[in-house]
């Protein structure tokens, strides 16, 4: 499906043959501009960006790369190509042709779940504003504002959901989204890891590791949907979100590789030399991952969860690779494993596989994550380096479900409050931490240079060479 690039508004939606739709989102653009000229990338506007824009809705050929400055970034409405005969294929509503239109009992739920969505996108972008001026390298300055201008994409296509299907409700939710604030006292997002800080390129690499791979999850859930329209725009989310992740695990790898060949350089391991060479040490990197996963793992609810039940059962959410999934699809007598905490001691219990599908979607993003952990230990590995990294246990630093405020070691273990008061700066970034890895972050904007904590990639974006002049200041 090409995308109609003569249009106010790109799409591939006939979005002139709706000219009420039309009008009304042209209507949010100028909002949308503002949005992103006030809480966008900052001091950015006049930098000529090599990004990527897309050009069609097939994975093979979907993508131009060139020049753009990201004011002027062709954000747009892409849905994947309509699937004919489509059937809804889980919940109660299972066999079903797939909606293309609300059903009205739904209404209120299904818009309660494009919001939710929706409101992540220009969250990750507000929590990324100044991270552009402490830049380790032009192609990873390049990087950022590629994952920003594809999150506010990502926007576009709720945004086009809310206006499309659910009328003067959807345009005032659409409205809003412009109106909350990462980390606003008053107008906060929704999602509480969405109002969390990200001060530095590690908690970004980590970011795109870890909360975007969530992002992969929720939005692999909703691909599944039984509205048609919201699982085409999910599809084609994906495609974009793929660069997202890659950008989080090779920017940990690169970092890892610069900290393996200090190690090898001093002949040493002692984080306090590592430090005092410009480089970040293994044990800080891994309460990094510490915090970063275990505030990502709250994104997916409570172990037991009703929403969760309903989402399925009406056909609106499904499972990670639902179709794959050998089962009826129904889920009413099935059951699912999950911890529990009983008194001082982590047990293992089975509970109703619908009651339990937040537990399911999180168990498959940890061994997703789990893949890429062990692909960084493989560095290490190379490099003769002994240490090796650790997902934390999914108990640990929990403020969400039953492990909410309970006090669990990295490893699993129950632990007394004195203990994790005395051990938790062994496990999360102390205020040391952030201070040293804020100390690293000085801008490197020369075309081939990187910073001192960083190796350079193996290879540049679309094949270009090292020294490539990613972006342009005008």
């Amino acid at each position: 499906m090409s995308i109609d690039y003569a249009s106010r508004i790109p799409n591939n939606v006939g979005l002139d043959q709706n000219k009420q739709l039309q009008r009304a989102l042209e209507h949010w653009q100028p909002k949308y501009i503002d949005w992103w000229r006030d809480v966008g990338p900052d001091n950015s506007s006049g930098y000529d960006v090599y990004l990527r824009t897309a050009v069609s809705v097939d994975p093979k050929g979907w993508a131009e790369f060139g020049y753009v400055k990201m004011p002027d970034y062709r954000w747009g409405i892409f849905l994947t190509p309509q699937e004919e005969g489509r059937l809804v294929n889980f919940g109660s509503n299972k066999g079903r042709p797939a909606w293309n239109e609300v059903p009205g009992e739904l209404r209120s739920t299904l818009r309660r779940i494009i919001v939710t969505q929706g409101d992540t996108e220009p969250a990750s972008v507000e929590q990324q504003r100044h991270l552009g001026q402490t830049c380790p390298s032009l192609y990873d300055l390049r990087n950022l504002y590629q994952v920003n201008v594809e999150e506010g994409r990502h926007l576009w296509a709720m945004v086009y959901l809310l206006h499309a299907y659910f009328g003067r409700d959807g345009r005032e939710e659409g409205e809003a989204l412009l109106e909350r604030r990462s980390g606003d006292a008053d107008k906060p997002r929704i999602l509480g890891a969405f109002n969390e800080k990200t001060p530095d390129w590690l908690s970004f690499f980590m970011f795109t590791f870890l909360t975007d791979r969530d992002g992969k999850y929720q939005l692999a859930a909703l691909a599944e949907s039984g509205f048609d329209p919201l699982a085409r725009s999910c599809k084609f989310m994906l495609t974009e979100e793929a660069h997202h992740l890659f950008v989080g695990e090779s920017g940990i790898a690169r970092i890892l590789q610069r900290t393996c060949d200090v190690m090898k350089e001093l002949k040493s391991d002692d984080p306090a030399k590592v430090r005092a060479a410009g480089a970040i040490d293994i044990p800080t990197i891994q309460r990094y991952l510490n915090f970063h996963f275990s505030v990502t793992l709250d994104l997916y609810g409570s172990e037991i969860s009703s929403n969760a039940a309903t989402f399925y059962s009406m056909g609106l959410k499904g499972r990670f690779d639902e179709t794959k999934i050998g089962d009826d699809h129904v889920l009413t007598n099935a059951e699912y494993p999950l911890l529990d905490l009983v008194g001082d001691a982590l047990v293992e219990k089975h509970a109703n596989a619908l009651q339990t599908l937040n537990e399911r979607l999180r168990d498959d993003y940890i061994a997703d994550c789990q893949a890429g952990v062990d692909r960084w230990n493989k560095i290490m590995e190379k490099a003769g380096v002994p240490a090796r990294l650790k997902l934390a246990h999914k108990a640990f630093h929990r403020k969400i479900g039953t492990f909410a405020g309970a006090h669990v070691s990295p490893e699993g273990k129950v632990v007394s409050e004195a203990e994790w008061t005395h051990r938790s700066k062994e496990w999360l970034p102390s205020n040391d931490d952030h201070a040293f890895v804020q100390a690293l972050m000085g801008r490197v904007a020369e075309p081939g240079k990187f910073a001192s904590y960083i190796a350079p990639p193996p290879r540049g974006i679309n094949n270009q060479p090292q020294d490539f002049e990613y972006v342009r200041f005008n």
